[in-house]
């Protein structure tokens, strides 16, 4: 009998799931979570789905329509379709379903730190409101500087800004109030947490029936620029053996267990404090950085086909991946770039970009704006013009290429 799987909201990364079940002989069904699809990220190809459900205040009618064909898996795609594919899954009683229960604390970053400070883990002291006034009295009266203020259920360091003073604090939560957040909804409540000082880490994983595989551990470079905006500038891979691996997958794999991430793929960020690791997130859905080949590569296989094994295969999930790491076979970083050009981008540099691909240890690089799109100061993840992999035997190599993207970067687009 013919299986399907149904991936619920395919954007970003999610992108890079079909692929894996269609090779495996499953067909595909997409579910959006929204009567329309998110412009602000790149969506689903559609052509790779026999179908396609959309939302609109008819989610028993998706179930419905789900059952008419013999589904074994529901999965998210992105971090939009968590708390769907919780029901969906669940209203299918399927038993790779994490469950709806939990599903507010795997969207909403309050209800998440609130979960995983209950299960007596490390985390940030925090507050919501609608009000900033009562996030600012609370800062004045706990002393609370620096402190994060950030949208509820963004991504993609959207509306994050790191405040040091009163007037910071009102800035960052104009900010918020006055702006969707990157799925397109209104922010109308706002996150304040006390900023955590130390190293940050990427820490991906695959679980099935709660046993997880650790897919990879990425330490954050950042840089903060004026208006307390912490931007990304590269993740470089770790050790798995290595002594802050060790501390930061103990800490995963108890924050996993609080969440109820049981199944699936889950890309979290933790801040190695002096008194431990502390979450700053988790999404329950792949890395946003994941290229297959890449951690291939570098990694000995990638997330995305990881899940595909755990949903479908679970015994040899479970035989060659539970409980154990990733290898790490050369040497790699991600390089997210950041420019203060804006305008039109009304063409591109071609001698530039084959410069950078020409480098000896870049494997790909991305090229994020489209002719005719606005460029802006890059501000956060999303507004970072270029993403560029890079992997080598060799850490000096990679420094190296890293100096000299940073050279090349601004040439790379044509700005009107």
């Amino acid at each position: 009998m013919k299986q399907y799987v149904a991936l619920v909201d395919v954007y970003s990364s999610g992108n890079f799931l079909p692929q894996y079940f269609r090779d495996a002989g499953f067909s595909l069904i997409h579910v959006q979570s929204t009567p329309e699809l998110m412009p602000s990220m790149l969506g689903p190809n559609l052509s790779e789905f026999e179908l396609n459900l959309a939302f609109n205040d008819n989610a028993e009618e998706i179930v419905r329509r789900l059952r008419e064909f013999n589904v074994v898996a529901v999965i998210a795609g992105q971090e939009p379709g968590v708390p769907f594919a919780d029901y969906l899954s669940e209203q299918l009683q399927l038993s790779t379903s994490n469950g709806s229960a939990g599903s507010r604390a795997r969207r909403d970053k309050f209800e998440m730190i609130k979960k995983v400070a209950a299960a007596g883990l490390l985390t940030a002291r925090q507050i919501k409101s609608s009000d900033p006034a009562e996030l600012l009295a609370w800062v004045e009266a706990g002393q609370v500087f620096p402190c994060v203020i950030k949208p509820l259920s963004s991504a993609s360091t959207d509306g994050v800004s790191i405040c040091h003073n009163v007037e910071d604090v009102k800035r960052a939560c104009e900010e918020v109030v006055s702006n969707l957040d990157i799925f397109g909804l209104a922010n109308t409540e706002i996150l304040c947490q006390s900023y955590l000082k130390g190293p940050e880490y990427i820490v991906d994983t695959v679980s099935r029936d709660g046993q997880t595989y650790v897919c990879g551990i990425w330490r954050y470079v950042k840089r903060e620029i004026s208006g307390g905006k912490n931007i990304y500038d590269r993740d470089v891979l770790i050790a798995p053996d290595s002594a802050e691996a060790n501390v930061l997958v103990d800490y995963i794999v108890q924050v996993l267990k609080a969440l109820g991430i049981n199944n699936g793929p889950a890309h979290s960020e933790v801040i190695l404090t002096e008194a431990g690791p502390a979450l700053v997130e988790v999404g329950a859905r792949l890395n946003g950085n994941m290229e297959p080949k890449f951690h291939d590569i570098s990694l000995g296989g990638n997330q995305a086909q990881l899940t595909y094994l755990a949903y479908c295969d679970s015994e040899a999930f479970k035989a060659n991946y539970a409980g154990k790491r990733y290898h790490k076979l050369k040497e790699a970083c991600v390089i997210n770039t950041d420019t203060t050009l804006q305008g039109e981008v009304t063409g591109f540099n071609e001698a530039a970009i084959q410069l950078i691909e020409g480098l000896p240890s870049v494997h790909k690089l991305s090229v994020k704006y489209k002719a005719g799109k606005l460029m802006k100061r890059t501000v956060d993840l999303l507004s970072s013009p270029l993403r560029v992999f890079l992997v080598s035997e060799s850490q000096r190599d990679i420094d190296q290429d890293y100096e000299q993207i940073r050279q090349y970067k601004d040439n790379v687009y044509v700005i009107r």
